[in-house]
């Protein structure tokens, strides 16, 4: 999510740090801040915005020149993008400079107590209780490092932290706990980084934080610990990208690179979801719980792979609620008078929270008196601030049009809506949410290990580069996998690809079966409704006999499938309602590999946008 920057050594840390934040522009921000440590203190800037408003604040207002400096741009999670709540934080004396990317689980608490013991905290932000947890640390050990240690050990969630302090100029401290954070070795000078493309014109000497650690980073080198101060290990490497693949992690597209933090945008988005008590919370919550108990009907809208994400949560809604639920094209919505009053509950799917045909069929929907609650990615944006409920998905930003992670933390957060709505409603137990729950946690882990076993898809997709059509089939979640399947190959790869519910073949599209056919079925697990899988293999056999190429994706100890199938794609095994989050992973590295192979752009698309702000 957020870039963060620090810096020692005989540079100018201010021309660093922001040449440093320059470099991570591409994950995308809304705030930007810097703060330097010169003549005995420490002076700060930040403004909500592009860094183009911080440079010219730092005109109107310049920092004093300083060796030693830390910087951020924020990916808003708690509290408005504005300037208050922009990073650096400050204590209160004004000597603690921190900047913080991740989520902070138990910062009500640690607000609430630090409040009590005199201290007053300006912003919304769960940040600002680590830069006065660490002066009071400081002001009884005196050393950061230290007090960095001790207020992790306070700390739950997940979080990356830098900080210095006025007292010790020369020396910037970082913490890693989930959250990525890289150390940079010069000649003479460190640096702190979210991502080595903030310092890849500097040095190429790199040093990767394991979790749990804590780093003390001076001119003349590093010392790397744990949270209890034992010196911990570390992986040094050597950088051998140029600064336009550090900006993408070494991938060659920004795509692949989104594709690979999955498991880590699952996992973020699930962090902080169940409360001291076991109870389900989500971000902002301005319905009353009478309203959802009373709600007669949810409608889900929404657009593209968004609507797709709405298609599997009405399978979840419905079996976990048992309230009804529609699905509707945003861009549809409100021209077919659709029935809606006080009894509905509208859940708005974007990811950019700026998509105009979703944004139009939620105004519509409270002007019809229904209560809209938003999934979104973008703290900030017009759709959780015109919502009556938001829950933020937290996947960080996305620069690929072809949306994946975004899909993945849109399933995982509609999920915990349709627990959530279970939950006020009493028709799921508390011990019943909290297994799914687990399911949800194992996931991440699950999706690492299919992007672990991804080298046959690709060999698959390259061999299909000259094909002209792909087919996708699925039933129950399957069909919505099948058609975000398919609507991946026709963004990226320029190809006719269709998907179906499978009972629906032959019902007209099993005339479109020919010899050699590419067809690609997602099977539901046979452990879960096993007659599901039954009938998906007739499907299969259906189309094997005449003629077509069969790519079954199954999960891991299906065997009936074996004797079906030309290409086998294995995947964890799963609870039924789950699976799209593994069975979707294997169709986004097909349809990106099949575009390369076919020489197109994977990142931008030709005729699409990322964010898709007109009618």
């Amino acid at each position: 999510m957020c870039g963060i920057v620090g810096y020692v050594g005989g540079q100018s840390a201010l021309d660093v740090v922001m040449a440093g934040l320059k470099r991570l522009e591409y994950r995308g921000y809304d705030s930007g801040g810097v703060a330097v440590l010169a003549d005995g203190g420490l002076a700060a800037a930040k403004k909500a915005g592009k860094l183009v408003n911080l440079e010219k604040e730092l005109v109107d207002r310049p920092l004093p020149s300083g060796s030693t400096g830390i910087g951020h741009t924020r990916w808003a999670t708690h509290g408005a993008p504005n300037d208050t709540n922009a990073h650096p934080h400050l204590d209160n004396a004004g000597r603690v400079a921190v900047v913080h990317n991740g989520i902070i689980e138990n910062f009500a608490a640690l607000r609430e107590e630090l409040a009590e013991r005199g201290h007053t905290l300006a912003s919304e932000t769960d940040t600002e209780v680590v830069a006065h947890l660490l002066a009071e640390s400081f002001s009884s050990c005196g050393d950061l490092a230290e007090s960095m240690r001790q207020v992790c050990r306070q700390l739950e969630g997940a979080f990356t932290l830098v900080a210095v302090h006025a007292d010790e100029p020369d020396v910037v401290v970082g913490a890693r706990r989930n959250s990525p954070l890289v150390v940079g070795v010069g000649e003479g000078e460190s640096f702190l980084a979210s991502d080595v493309a903030a310092f890849i014109a500097h040095t190429r000497s790199a040093i990767e934080l394991g979790q749990d650690q804590v780093v003390e980073l001076r001119r003349d080198g590093v010392e790397v610990t744990d949270f209890d101060g034992a010196p911990a290990d570390v992986r040094s490497y050597h950088v051998d990208w140029d600064a336009s693949a550090a900006e993408k992690g070494g991938y060659d597209y920004f795509m692949l690179k989104e594709i690979a933090e999955q498991p880590k945008a699952v996992a973020d988005t699930l962090l902080g979801r169940i409360d001291a008590a076991g109870s389900l919370t989500l971000d902002e919550i301005r319905i009353p719980v009478s309203v959802l108990r009373e709600a007669d009907k949810v409608v889900i809208v929404a657009c593209g792979t968004a609507f797709h994400a709405g298609l599997i949560a009405k399978y979840a809604i419905e079996h976990w609620t048992r309230v009804p639920c529609e699905v509707e094209l945003a861009s549809e919505f409100r021209y077919r008078d659709p029935i809606l009053g006080q009894r509905t509950l509208v859940v708005a799917i974007s990811q950019s929270g700026e998509t105009m045909d979703t944004l139009m069929a939620l105004r519509h929907a409270r002007e019809q008196g229904a209560k809209v609650l938003a999934i979104c990615n973008t703290n900030g944006s017009t759709i959780p601030r015109e919502s009556d409920a938001v829950l933020y998905t937290h996947a960080g930003p996305e620069v690929a049009v072809a949306s994946t992670k975004a899909f993945l933390t849109q399933l995982v957060a509609c999920y915990l809506v349709a627990l959530y709505l279970g939950q006020v409603r009493g028709t799921k137990w508390g011990d019943e949410i909290l297994a799914v729950i687990r399911d949800l946690a194992r996931i991440s882990h699950q999706v690492e290990k299919v992007l672990d076993t991804m080298e046959p898809v690709r060999e698959l997709a390259r061999s299909l580069a000259d094909k002209d059509t792909v087919l996708f089939l699925g039933r129950h979640v399957g069909h919505p996998v099948a058609l975000e399947g398919a609507l991946k190959l026709k963004e990226l790869a320029y190809m006719h690809a269709e998907g179906f519910a499978a009972g629906e073949l032959k019902h007209g599209p099993i005339a479109l079966i020919e010899n050699d056919l590419p067809v690609v079925v997602v099977v539901p697990s046979p452990r879960g409704r096993s007659v599901l899988h039954d009938k998906i293999v007739s499907n299969i056999q259906e189309i094997r006999a005449r003629g077509a190429r069969t790519i079954v994706i199954a999960e891991e100890g299906d065997e009936t499938v074996v004797p079906y199938a030309d290409h086998l794609i294995r995947i964890p095994a799963t609870p039924t309602l789950l699976q799209p989050l593994v069975a979707t992973v294997p169709l986004q590295v097909f349809a990106c590999e099949l575009a390369t192979a076919r020489g197109n752009e994977v990142d931008q698309p030709r005729n699409l946008a990322k964010s898709v702000t007109v009618e």
